[in-house]
Protein backbone atom coordinates (compact mmCIF):
# COMPACT_ATOMS: atom_id res chain seq x y z
CA UNK A 1 0.00 0.00 0.00
CA UNK A 2 2.16 0.87 0.16
CA UNK A 3 4.00 2.92 2.15
CA UNK A 4 2.54 3.02 3.47
CA UNK A 5 5.01 2.62 5.71
CA UNK A 6 3.30 5.54 8.34
CA UNK A 7 6.66 5.98 10.73
CA UNK A 8 5.12 8.48 12.85
CA UNK A 9 7.39 8.94 14.99
CA UNK A 10 9.84 11.38 17.13
CA UNK A 11 7.84 14.41 16.90
CA UNK A 12 10.05 17.36 16.95
CA UNK A 13 10.26 19.52 19.81
CA UNK A 14 8.79 23.06 19.37
CA UNK A 15 10.65 26.26 20.09
CA UNK A 16 8.20 27.82 21.81
CA UNK A 17 5.96 24.87 22.90
CA UNK A 18 7.18 22.10 24.19
CA UNK A 19 5.32 18.62 22.63
CA UNK A 20 6.21 14.95 24.02
CA UNK A 21 7.92 12.75 21.91
CA UNK A 22 5.99 10.31 21.12
CA UNK A 23 6.82 6.48 19.19
CA UNK A 24 3.38 5.76 18.05
CA UNK A 25 4.45 2.81 15.49
CA UNK A 26 2.26 0.58 13.39
CA UNK A 27 -0.13 -0.76 15.74
CA UNK A 28 -0.98 3.01 16.72
CA UNK A 29 -2.26 3.63 13.34
CA UNK A 30 -5.66 1.84 14.66
CA UNK A 31 -5.98 4.55 17.13
CA UNK A 32 -8.88 7.28 17.61
CA UNK A 33 -8.83 10.01 15.53
CA UNK A 34 -11.42 11.93 17.07
CA UNK A 35 -11.50 15.42 15.18
CA UNK A 36 -9.95 14.05 11.49
CA UNK A 37 -11.42 13.55 8.30
CA UNK A 38 -12.29 10.26 7.17
CA UNK A 39 -12.28 8.65 3.66
CA UNK A 40 -15.56 8.57 2.80
CA UNK A 41 -16.93 6.02 -0.14
CA UNK A 42 -18.07 8.10 -3.36
CA UNK A 43 -16.01 11.05 -2.99
CA UNK A 44 -13.80 12.21 -5.99
CA UNK A 45 -10.26 12.16 -6.24
CA UNK A 46 -9.04 15.44 -8.11
CA UNK A 47 -5.96 16.39 -9.66
CA UNK A 48 -3.62 18.04 -9.08
CA UNK A 49 -5.13 19.52 -5.91
CA UNK A 50 -5.00 15.87 -4.53
CA UNK A 51 -0.86 15.55 -4.96
CA UNK A 52 -0.73 18.00 -2.39
CA UNK A 53 -1.34 17.81 1.31
CA UNK A 54 -4.37 17.22 3.26
CA UNK A 55 -3.51 18.34 6.94
CA UNK A 56 -7.01 17.63 8.15
CA UNK A 57 -6.01 13.83 7.51
CA UNK A 58 -3.71 12.30 10.28
CA UNK A 59 -1.54 10.71 7.82
CA UNK A 60 -0.27 10.45 4.44
CA UNK A 61 2.51 10.06 2.26
CA UNK A 62 4.49 10.05 -0.84
CA UNK A 63 6.14 6.95 -1.81
CA UNK A 64 8.33 6.05 -4.79
CA UNK A 65 9.90 2.43 -5.30
CA UNK A 66 12.08 1.92 -8.33
CA UNK A 67 13.64 -1.20 -9.94
CA UNK A 68 17.11 -0.86 -11.67
CA UNK A 69 19.90 -2.24 -13.28
CA UNK A 70 23.11 -0.87 -13.86
CA UNK A 71 24.64 -1.25 -17.33
CA UNK A 72 26.43 -4.51 -16.61
CA UNK A 73 23.63 -5.97 -15.24
CA UNK A 74 23.79 -5.19 -11.49
CA UNK A 75 19.93 -5.27 -9.54
CA UNK A 76 19.51 -2.03 -7.41
CA UNK A 77 16.41 -1.35 -5.36
CA UNK A 78 15.92 2.58 -4.70
CA UNK A 79 13.34 4.11 -2.09
CA UNK A 80 11.52 7.53 -1.49
CA UNK A 81 9.23 8.30 0.96
CA UNK A 82 7.92 11.41 2.70
CA UNK A 83 5.55 10.96 5.41
CA UNK A 84 3.34 13.85 7.34
CA UNK A 85 1.56 13.06 10.46
CA UNK A 86 -0.71 15.84 12.10
CA UNK A 87 -1.33 16.36 15.95
CA UNK A 88 -4.01 17.97 15.54
CA UNK A 89 -6.04 18.63 11.98
CA UNK A 90 -5.10 21.72 10.48
CA UNK A 91 -1.61 23.74 9.81
CA UNK A 92 -0.02 26.71 10.96
CA UNK A 93 2.96 28.35 9.49
CA UNK A 94 5.65 28.97 12.00
CA UNK A 95 6.84 26.76 14.76
CA UNK A 96 3.60 26.01 16.50
CA UNK A 97 2.49 24.20 13.13
CA UNK A 98 0.84 20.68 14.41
CA UNK A 99 2.06 19.28 11.29
CA UNK A 100 5.09 16.46 11.05
CA UNK A 101 7.66 15.53 8.19
CA UNK A 102 10.00 12.45 8.03
CA UNK A 103 11.72 11.33 5.50
CA UNK A 104 12.99 7.76 4.17
CA UNK A 105 15.35 6.80 1.69
CA UNK A 106 17.05 3.56 1.28
CA UNK A 107 19.48 2.04 -1.88
CA UNK A 108 19.41 -2.00 -2.02
CA UNK A 109 21.96 -4.15 -3.67
CA UNK A 110 22.36 -7.59 -3.39
CA UNK A 111 25.45 -7.75 -0.48
CA UNK A 112 24.19 -4.17 0.71
CA UNK A 113 20.50 -2.19 2.13
CA UNK A 114 22.20 1.58 2.71
CA UNK A 115 19.00 3.58 4.70
CA UNK A 116 18.57 7.22 5.90
CA UNK A 117 15.62 8.70 7.61
CA UNK A 118 14.90 12.68 7.90
CA UNK A 119 12.99 14.60 10.36
CA UNK A 120 11.33 17.96 10.39
CA UNK A 121 8.41 20.10 11.67
CA UNK A 122 6.09 21.68 9.96
CA UNK A 123 5.33 25.53 9.11
CA UNK A 124 8.88 26.33 8.45
CA UNK A 125 9.76 25.51 5.15
CA UNK A 126 12.35 22.20 6.53
CA UNK A 127 9.78 19.95 4.53
CA UNK A 128 6.23 20.26 2.37
CA UNK A 129 5.06 19.42 -0.34
CA UNK A 130 3.26 21.79 -3.21
CA UNK A 131 0.53 20.22 -5.32
CA UNK A 132 1.38 22.32 -8.83
CA UNK A 133 3.82 22.90 -10.07
CA UNK A 134 4.54 19.69 -7.69
CA UNK A 135 7.18 19.68 -5.51
CA UNK A 136 7.71 17.38 -2.25
CA UNK A 137 10.77 17.95 -0.16
CA UNK A 138 12.56 17.23 3.45
CA UNK A 139 16.42 18.87 3.60
CA UNK A 140 18.23 18.62 0.60
CA UNK A 141 15.65 15.37 -0.25
CA UNK A 142 13.45 16.27 -3.03
CA UNK A 143 10.93 14.50 -5.93
CA UNK A 144 9.61 17.76 -8.09
CA UNK A 145 8.14 18.17 -11.78
CA UNK A 146 10.15 18.64 -14.71
CA UNK A 147 7.25 19.58 -17.25
CA UNK A 148 4.24 21.27 -16.55
CA UNK A 149 0.94 18.62 -17.11
CA UNK A 150 -2.15 20.03 -18.23
CA UNK A 151 -3.64 16.80 -16.67
CA UNK A 152 -1.92 16.86 -13.61
CA UNK A 153 -0.46 13.34 -13.74
CA UNK A 154 2.39 13.74 -12.26
CA UNK A 155 4.47 12.58 -15.59
CA UNK A 156 7.74 14.06 -15.21
CA UNK A 157 9.77 14.02 -12.40
CA UNK A 158 12.98 14.26 -10.57
CA UNK A 159 14.11 12.56 -7.58
CA UNK A 160 17.40 13.09 -5.30
CA UNK A 161 18.23 11.88 -2.50
CA UNK A 162 21.91 11.44 -0.28
CA UNK A 163 23.32 9.99 2.63
CA UNK A 164 26.76 9.34 4.13
CA UNK A 165 27.33 6.24 1.68
CA UNK A 166 24.76 6.81 -1.24
CA UNK A 167 23.26 8.69 -3.44
CA UNK A 168 20.86 9.37 -6.58
CA UNK A 169 19.53 11.10 -9.25
CA UNK A 170 16.94 9.54 -11.11
CA UNK A 171 14.60 10.94 -13.62
CA UNK A 172 11.14 9.32 -14.20
CA UNK A 173 8.61 9.26 -17.15
CA UNK A 174 5.52 7.98 -18.66
CA UNK A 175 2.66 8.89 -20.73
CA UNK A 176 0.17 5.90 -18.50
CA UNK A 177 -2.49 7.15 -16.69
CA UNK A 178 -2.65 7.43 -12.45
CA UNK A 179 -4.37 4.33 -11.15
CA UNK A 180 -7.12 5.15 -8.58
CA UNK A 181 -6.87 1.95 -6.32
CA UNK A 182 -10.05 0.27 -4.67
CA UNK A 183 -13.61 1.48 -5.70
CA UNK A 184 -12.43 4.61 -7.29
CA UNK A 185 -9.58 5.82 -4.97
CA UNK A 186 -11.73 3.99 -1.71
CA UNK A 187 -9.41 1.62 -0.38
CA UNK A 188 -11.04 -0.57 2.24
CA UNK A 189 -8.39 -1.76 5.06
CA UNK A 190 -10.87 -3.99 7.09
CA UNK A 191 -14.24 -5.68 7.09
CA UNK A 192 -15.31 -2.77 9.90
CA UNK A 193 -14.30 0.32 7.76
CA UNK A 194 -11.42 1.24 7.91
CA UNK A 195 -9.91 2.91 4.61
CA UNK A 196 -7.58 5.40 3.02
CA UNK A 197 -7.44 7.64 -0.37
CA UNK A 198 -4.95 5.79 -2.28
CA UNK A 199 -3.93 6.64 -6.16
CA UNK A 200 -0.63 5.32 -7.69
CA UNK A 201 1.53 5.74 -10.87
CA UNK A 202 3.32 2.27 -11.73
CA UNK A 203 4.26 3.10 -15.68
CA UNK A 204 7.36 4.93 -14.64
CA UNK A 205 10.23 4.72 -17.00
CA UNK A 206 13.47 5.65 -15.08
CA UNK A 207 17.18 6.64 -15.55
CA UNK A 208 19.52 8.13 -13.75
CA UNK A 209 22.65 7.89 -11.12
CA UNK A 210 23.07 5.95 -7.96
CA UNK A 211 26.17 6.49 -5.77
CA UNK A 212 27.48 3.87 -3.69
CA UNK A 213 30.41 4.19 -1.36
CA UNK A 214 31.78 6.93 -3.67
CA UNK A 215 31.47 4.61 -7.19
CA UNK A 216 28.76 5.97 -9.65
CA UNK A 217 26.30 3.81 -11.20
CA UNK A 218 24.26 4.49 -14.27
CA UNK A 219 20.99 2.72 -14.05
CA UNK A 220 17.82 2.51 -16.09
CA UNK A 221 14.62 0.71 -14.78
CA UNK A 222 11.16 0.86 -13.82
CA UNK A 223 9.04 2.70 -10.99
CA UNK A 224 6.32 2.66 -8.89
CA UNK A 225 4.34 5.99 -6.98
CA UNK A 226 1.80 5.22 -4.79
CA UNK A 227 -0.22 8.08 -2.46
CA UNK A 228 -2.70 7.73 0.72
CA UNK A 229 -4.12 9.59 3.19
CA UNK A 230 -6.40 8.38 5.83
CA UNK A 231 -6.76 9.49 9.86
CA UNK A 232 -7.40 5.74 11.13
CA UNK A 233 -6.04 3.00 7.86
CA UNK A 234 -5.76 0.12 10.53
CA UNK A 235 -8.59 -2.08 12.45
CA UNK A 236 -7.34 -2.17 16.88
CA UNK A 237 -6.90 -6.25 16.00
CA UNK A 238 -4.90 -5.30 13.04
CA UNK A 239 -1.06 -5.81 13.65
CA UNK A 240 0.82 -4.83 10.10
CA UNK A 241 0.48 -5.36 6.77
CA UNK A 242 2.59 -6.89 3.63
CA UNK A 243 2.27 -4.91 0.53
CA UNK A 244 3.23 -6.07 -3.04
CA UNK A 245 4.11 -4.15 -6.25
CA UNK A 246 4.68 -6.40 -9.28
CA UNK A 247 5.80 -5.44 -13.11
CA UNK A 248 4.84 -8.49 -15.07
CA UNK A 249 6.69 -8.47 -17.91
CA UNK A 250 3.41 -8.27 -20.26
CA UNK A 251 3.28 -4.81 -18.95
CA UNK A 252 0.79 -5.44 -16.45
CA UNK A 253 0.65 -4.27 -12.71
CA UNK A 254 -0.06 -5.90 -9.80
CA UNK A 255 -0.96 -4.18 -6.31
CA UNK A 256 -1.19 -5.93 -3.52
CA UNK A 257 -1.80 -6.23 0.50
CA UNK A 258 -2.59 -8.29 3.32
CA UNK A 259 -3.54 -6.37 6.46
CA UNK A 260 -2.55 -8.89 9.19
CA UNK A 261 -4.45 -10.06 12.37
CA UNK A 262 -5.25 -13.12 14.86
CA UNK A 263 -6.69 -14.51 12.06
CA UNK A 264 -6.79 -15.02 7.95
CA UNK A 265 -6.22 -10.95 7.56
CA UNK A 266 -7.76 -8.63 5.22
CA UNK A 267 -6.62 -9.13 1.52
CA UNK A 268 -7.25 -6.74 -1.39
CA UNK A 269 -5.33 -6.28 -4.78
CA UNK A 270 -5.49 -4.66 -8.02
CA UNK A 271 -5.05 -5.79 -11.23
CA UNK A 272 -3.75 -3.03 -13.95
CA UNK A 273 -3.86 -3.57 -17.21
CA UNK A 274 -0.90 -2.32 -19.60
CA UNK A 275 -3.32 0.46 -20.81
CA UNK A 276 -3.43 1.60 -17.26
CA UNK A 277 -7.36 0.18 -16.74
CA UNK A 278 -7.43 -1.19 -12.96
CA UNK A 279 -9.46 -4.30 -12.10
CA UNK A 280 -10.17 -4.18 -8.26
CA UNK A 281 -9.93 -8.02 -6.61
CA UNK A 282 -11.32 -9.22 -3.39
CA UNK A 283 -9.82 -11.27 -0.89
CA UNK A 284 -11.39 -14.38 -2.29
CA UNK A 285 -9.39 -13.54 -5.67
CA UNK A 286 -5.97 -13.38 -4.18
CA UNK A 287 -3.69 -15.83 -2.61
CA UNK A 288 -0.56 -14.42 -0.63
CA UNK A 289 1.13 -17.50 1.11
CA UNK A 290 4.60 -17.14 2.95
CA UNK A 291 7.17 -20.26 1.62
CA UNK A 292 10.24 -19.09 3.23
CA UNK A 293 11.54 -17.40 6.42
CA UNK A 294 14.84 -15.78 7.45
CA UNK A 295 16.58 -14.28 10.49
CA UNK A 296 16.18 -10.61 10.13
CA UNK A 297 17.54 -8.29 13.31
CA UNK A 298 16.66 -10.97 15.63
CA UNK A 299 13.03 -10.90 13.53
CA UNK A 300 11.33 -14.07 11.77
CA UNK A 301 10.97 -12.37 8.00
CA UNK A 302 8.78 -13.76 5.11
CA UNK A 303 11.30 -13.25 2.24
CA UNK A 304 9.60 -15.57 -0.17
CA UNK A 305 6.07 -15.62 -0.91
CA UNK A 306 3.59 -17.73 -3.73
CA UNK A 307 1.17 -15.09 -5.02
CA UNK A 308 -1.81 -16.30 -6.92
CA UNK A 309 -4.29 -14.76 -9.07
CA UNK A 310 -6.35 -17.70 -10.48
CA UNK A 311 -9.01 -15.27 -12.74
CA UNK A 312 -5.72 -13.78 -14.15
CA UNK A 313 -3.86 -17.23 -14.86
CA UNK A 314 -1.09 -15.87 -12.23
CA UNK A 315 1.15 -18.22 -10.14
CA UNK A 316 4.22 -17.03 -9.04
CA UNK A 317 6.79 -16.76 -6.31
CA UNK A 318 9.00 -13.92 -5.27
CA UNK A 319 12.21 -13.47 -4.07
CA UNK A 320 14.15 -10.71 -2.03
CA UNK A 321 16.89 -9.54 -4.03
CA UNK A 322 18.35 -9.01 -0.59
CA UNK A 323 16.78 -10.67 2.54
CA UNK A 324 18.02 -8.42 5.29
CA UNK A 325 16.49 -5.74 3.99
CA UNK A 326 15.72 -4.07 7.23
CA UNK A 327 14.77 -0.44 7.56
CA UNK A 328 16.76 0.97 10.51
CA UNK A 329 14.62 4.08 11.04
CA UNK A 330 12.46 5.68 14.14
CA UNK A 331 9.93 2.31 14.01
CA UNK A 332 11.19 -0.64 11.63
CA UNK A 333 10.56 -2.11 8.98
CA UNK A 334 11.55 -4.42 6.08
CA UNK A 335 11.59 -2.59 2.41
CA UNK A 336 13.27 -4.28 -0.45
CA UNK A 337 13.01 -5.24 -4.67
CA UNK A 338 11.88 -8.44 -5.63
CA UNK A 339 12.28 -10.65 -8.48
CA UNK A 340 9.35 -12.74 -9.92
CA UNK A 341 9.23 -16.08 -11.72
CA UNK A 342 6.78 -18.70 -12.35
CA UNK A 343 3.66 -18.49 -14.82
CA UNK A 344 5.34 -15.00 -15.74
CA UNK A 345 8.83 -12.98 -15.00
CA UNK A 346 9.03 -9.53 -13.69
CA UNK A 347 9.89 -7.92 -10.48
CA UNK A 348 8.70 -5.27 -8.08
CA UNK A 349 8.99 -4.05 -4.24
CA UNK A 350 8.02 -5.92 -1.09
CA UNK A 351 6.64 -4.10 2.01
CA UNK A 352 5.77 -5.88 5.58
CA UNK A 353 5.48 -4.33 8.68
CA UNK A 354 4.64 -4.87 12.14
CA UNK A 355 6.99 -7.88 12.51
Amino acid sequence: MSARTIILTALILSLSVPITVVAQGFAGLGSNAEGFAMPQRGHKIEFPRDHGPHPDFRIEWWYITANLKTVDGRQIGAQWTLFRSALAPEERQGWSSPQVWIGHAAVTTQDHHYVAERLARGGVGQAAVVAAPFEAWIDDWKMQSRAASSQGHLDHLELSAKDRDFSYRLTLDTDGPLVLQGDEGYSAKSASGQASYYYSQPFFAVHGTVELDGETHEVTGRAWLDREWSSQPLAVTQTGWDWFSLHLASGEKVMAFRLRDSGPGYISATWINADGKPAPLSSEDVSLEPVRTTNVKGKTIPVEWRVKIPSRGLDIRTKALNDQAWMTTSTPYWEGPIQIEGSTPGQGYLEMTGY
